[in-house]
């Protein structure tokens, strides 16, 4: 008897799960509102389950209305754009060298974003940092 009661109770929980899907097909690079989702009463593995994880994100690929939103189709807002000029810094043991480059792709707040170094002409990649800067890795 016991045994019944659990297991209905395990499934009433998984069925209540939610999915959140937008309202209306969202292009790349839109920032998302809570205006542009609404929510289904269906669980999917790998979809976003609650409205604030979603709401001031960007779309980084084409959002179509009624389908779920995967994890990596939405990220930070890009406060870096292609071809804006960026401080550049690398610190690594006691070196430490500020610089100006050309970013070569948008990225938002934490994003691995490939940079010009406008003194060499060199390529590298850093993670862009919530002033705009990005921070060049080995």
């Amino acid at each position: 008897m016991m045994r019944a009661l659990i297991i209905s109770c395990l499934v009433a929980a998984s069925a209540s799960a939610d999915t959140v899907v937008p309202t209306r097909t969202l292009r790349p690079g839109t920032l998302i509102s809570a205006a542009d989702l609404t929510v289904l009463n269906e669980a999917e593995a790998g979809m976003f389950e609650h409205v604030a994880d979603v709401i001031g994100q960007e779309a980084r690929t084409a959002l179509y209305a009624g389908r779920p939103i995967p994890f990596d189709a939405i990220g930070a807002p890009a406060i870096v754009n292609r071809n804006q000029i960026v401080p550049l810094f690398f610190n690594a043991g006691g070196l430490s060298i500020a610089t100006e480059g050309r970013a070569l792709e948008r990225g938002g707040v934490g994003d691995r974003v490939r940079v010009m170094n406008l003194s060499s002409r060199s390529s590298l990649f850093g993670f862009v940092q919530e002033d705009g800067s990005v921070k060049v890795t080995r």
